[in-house]
């Protein structure tokens, strides 16, 4: 048995393609572009290629997007007060801060001035609550692109196992509430829990976000089952370019799981998508409207 490859990258793409027509419809009904601020400060070479993605990508849904390219060095007190003007500004419907920052910045400082109802990312402590109270909130895009992924394998996750492996804020927490809101039955799991491959066998749908190249193996995998595999690691390669894996041990999992997500072409690709749903949402939200239809 050889499972379904999930495409993300053409879901992203349809995903993308919903977006552009909201964005559409709002500018000719209402007169409103999303407008997204995107923060980069110093040159991390990761970011600067998500930060380029995400740029190209907001233009191309025809919304507005705003770059702020700040410099290693950058005092906490100027960063504060960029974000502060971000607030302000009535173009600017979502803020994104590009993380990591550089370690003479206190990261969790930086995300709490962040006005929740522009927090496109939904780290604020605010939509963290909101989201753990099953209320309404801007979610990480991360955990927000995985239940995308997931529903277009099953039409409804109500009743199924879940496990998620990693606890982290950006994606295992929130990825929780995300699947308990859908009615899923879910463990949350991390490096630490003992017998990881016995939870693991229990699951229908598994989700790994612990940052271990392919820790998770075929042999883990109740036969059938989905895998969301959230893990995005350079493993270097003798003589060559190093080479891109997930948590998941792809080619074993393959050949136990119904559909499982590549790296890259998985997830990854959900990611900025979302990020492009949730600045449209925020907009909407900001002025009034109803929420779209995405």
């Amino acid at each position: 048995m050889t499972g379904r490859i999930i495409d993300g990258k053409a879901i992203a793409a349809e995903l993308r393609a919903r977006v552009a027509d909201e964005v559409a419809r709002v500018k000719r009904d209402h007169a409103l572009t999303p407008g997204l601020a995107v923060v980069l400060v110093g040159h991390d070479p990761a970011s600067e290629v998500y930060v380029r993605s995400k740029h190209t990508q907001t233009q191309a849904a025809g919304m507005a997007s705003f770059e702020h390219k700040l410099p290693e060095d950058v005092s906490q007190a100027d960063l504060l007060a960029l974000i502060a003007r971000l607030n302000r500004d009535p173009l600017v419907h979502g803020i994104l801060v590009q993380l990591p920052l550089p370690k003479s910045l206190h990261t969790e400082t930086i995300i709490n001035a962040i006005d929740p109802a522009k927090d496109v990312d939904g780290l604020h402590p605010s939509n963290a609550g909101r989201l753990a109270g099953g209320l309404a909130a801007l979610s990480p895009c991360t955990p927000l692109g995985c239940i995308i992924l997931t529903k277009s394998v099953h039409a409804s996750l109500e009743g199924m196992n879940a496990i998620v492996i990693g606890r982290s804020n950006l994606v295992g927490r929130p990825l929780v509430q995300l699947l308990l809101n859908e009615n899923a039955t879910v463990t949350i799991a991390h490096s630490r829990s003992r017998d990881l491959a016995k939870l693991c066998a229990r699951a229908d749908l598994v989700y790994a976000a612990v940052g271990r190249p392919e820790m998770v193996r075929g042999d883990w995998i109740k036969p059938g089952a989905t895998v969301i595999d959230v893990g995005i690691n350079r493993i270097p390669v003798p003589g060559g370019k190093p080479k891109l894996v997930g948590d998941v041990a792809f080619q074993e999992a393959l050949n136990v799981a119904g559909a499982i997500t590549p790296v890259p072409g998985g997830v990854g690709q959900m990611t900025v998508a979302c990020l492009l749903v949730n600045t449209l949402r925020a907009a909407c939200a900001i002025a009034g409207l109803p929420a779209p239809a995405v």
